[in-house]
Parts: structure tokens; sequence; C-alpha cells
């Protein structure tokens, strides 16, 4: 069914083109304790992706923390990540761990860390580059050791420049991009997904299916896919609640009339991660007036060694003659 790869009770499914580039380059990093930026659109599996790489990294045998902070109120985010001590506020009836604690020696996933309110980044680059935090309602300083795994579909280097996402948080979580491919990229993985999870759910509905008639099967691999995997999943799971005689079948008033409809203009793939490297180089560039070296310039900013900036600024052809005034610099790849 592809190439496999389990944590817990998920599995990355799939064996394209692209899916192989992103799990060459989890490969690559998980070992280390870098902070890796999964950058991609909603519903392409990057929490699973997130999971990957705790499994592979030598914090496997510890926790594994996530936190969607889109997903949590911004007021109660603080505490969400940091915790509280009894009397911190007023509903603070106990004292209360955040998810930095609970991740200790482990890895966190934040999730949507696009959606981290602006007054709060202070704290959350302060954890990321000190390993330290105080409880909300408390004056002691609590030391952590966090693997950090930062996923959102935004495209924070525009937050950055609309002034909406620290630009020193940005190059913090920005150590390792990696761009996770939408499925409409990767449709070569349409079958096994189909039947993963027909499995899945004929197992946990304790139904046989052994059938996914041709049509079906060309149907799905046709289709847009807006929402990505987690839309391909909640499709299934209904066609195999709509089977009764083992032979799957769609819910045809969502999904055929989606597929027979004029073609919509497909949106703007996720910024290859060459792009992304590059913009955040340029950017740092730019601020420190092309100062390479030194505790004010651009390596220093990007947390990276000189030389390692210069061998990247070499790979991807960067140099300060090589900008053309007439190009906005988001737009140079």
């Amino acid at each position: 069914m592809g190439t496999n790869h389990t944590n817990t009770n998920q599995k990355i499914i799939g064996d394209s083109p692209a899916l192989k580039t992103i799990l060459e380059q989890i490969e690559t990093v998980a070992l280390t304790d870098s902070t890796i930026l999964l950058l991609g659109e909603t519903g392409t599996g990057k929490e699973v992706l997130a999971h990957s790489i705790h499994e592979r990294s030598g914090r496997r045998d510890r926790k594994f923390v996530k936190v969607n902070c889109a997903a949590i109120p911004s007021g109660l985010l603080e505490s969400e990540l940091f915790g509280h001590e009894k009397g911190a506020f007023t509903s603070a009836l106990t004292q209360r761990i955040g998810r930095f604690e609970l991740a200790h020696e482990g890895t966190l996933l934040l999730d949507e860390i696009g959606d981290i309110p602006l007054e709060l980044q202070p704290k959350l680059l302060r954890v990321i580059q000190e390993g330290e935090f105080e409880r909300l309602g408390s004056c002691r300083t609590i030391r952590v050791d966090v693997r950090l795994v930062a996923a959102t579909h935004r495209d924070l280097p525009s937050m950055v420049q609309q002034g909406a996402f620290r630009a020193d948080l940005y190059y913090r979580l920005n150590v390792f991009p990696v761009s996770v491919p939408p499925l409409r990229e990767r449709i070569d993985d349409v079958p096994s997904l189909v039947r993963h999870f027909v499995s899945l759910y004929s197992a946990r509905m304790n139904r046989e299916i052994n059938v996914v008639p041709f049509q079906v099967m060309e149907d799905l691999m046709n289709y847009d896919w807006p929402g990505n995997i987690r839309e391909l999943q909640n499709i299934i799971e209904r066609a195999v609640i709509l089977t009764a005689d083992g032979i799957l079948q769609l819910p045809v008033d969502e999904l055929k009339n989606s597929v027979t409809a004029p073609p919509r203009k497909r949106r703007a793939p996720v910024d290859t991660l060459k792009k992304v490297e590059t913009d955040c180089i340029l950017q740092a560039l730019e601020e420190a007036n092309w100062i390479i070296g030194g505790a004010h310039g651009a390596a220093a900013r990007l947390g990276i060694p000189r030389t390692t900036l210069i061998y990247k600024m070499r790979r991807l052809g960067i140099s300060r003659n090589s900008i053309s005034p007439a190009v906005p610099q988001s737009s140079v790849a």
C-alpha cells in the first residue's frame, strides 16, 4: 500500500515523488533537535508528519504534545502553553501545567502557529531561544528542553511584512522549513489513501468491503481535493457508511457533482522550499544591510553560522548584484 510510516495510530501513505521528497527531508532533520516549520494547506497531513518526525528522533520515548493555536481563544492560549498558578486570574482555582512543561525532553507541535497573538509572541520567542519561561502568576523561572515543530497554512513572510508576525520569531521557527504538497500535487497517492481509509473504516464499522470500482477510483483521482487528505478521509468514511454489498459506493450527490462540474481555478501551490528559504535569507540580509557576520549580521538574525549562510547564498544564487530593484523582494526565487 505504498510507503507506510507508523506512529501510534497514524500512517504516512503513498509513493509519489512529492511525498518521497518530504520523507527524505524528514529523515535528514529528524535526528537533530532543530526547529521544523511545516508549511502547507489545511488538511495536508502536517500533524501526521510531525508525529513521524518525533518517532524518528532521539526523543521518541518521550511525550509528543500538540496544541492547535487557532482552536484556543487568545486570552487562554498563554495559560495553555505556559501554565498558571492558583489565583493567577479569577477562574484559576488550581495550578495548571502548560504544554511546554508537559513536553519537557519530548516534542511539541504548535499547529497553526500563524494564529498566535502578537502580544504572546515575545514569550514564545524567549522559550524557543532560552528554554525558559514563567507560569502566569509566578516569578519562578522554569527551564525546559523541548524540540519544537511548528505548522501553518499561512504566509508568514507576508504576515511579517504586514506587522502581524514578529520577524525574529519567524527566523527562529524557519530553521528547517518543509513545504507539504496538497493532495492535487500528489494525485498518484489517492489509490493508496483510498484503500487505507476503506480498510480503516470497514474495520471500525465491522463491514466487509472488497471492491473499489474502477469508475469510483477514476472519479476520486479526477477530483481537485480542495480539502486535501482530510476531505478524502471524510468522503471515504461516508462511502463506507453507504456501502451495503461489499462494493464501495460514493456519496454521488456530493462528489459526482464536483468531479463533473467545470474545472475550478486551482489555488496557487504552497511556496517551494527553495523560495521560502530564499525569501527568508533575503529579508535578513536587507535588514542587516547585507552584512553577513557579526552580532547584528544576517547570520545572527537567522540563528545560523556565518559559513552556513555563505554556503546557502551560493547554493541559492543570492548576491546583492543579482537582486533587481524592479522586482519586489518577496518575488525573488
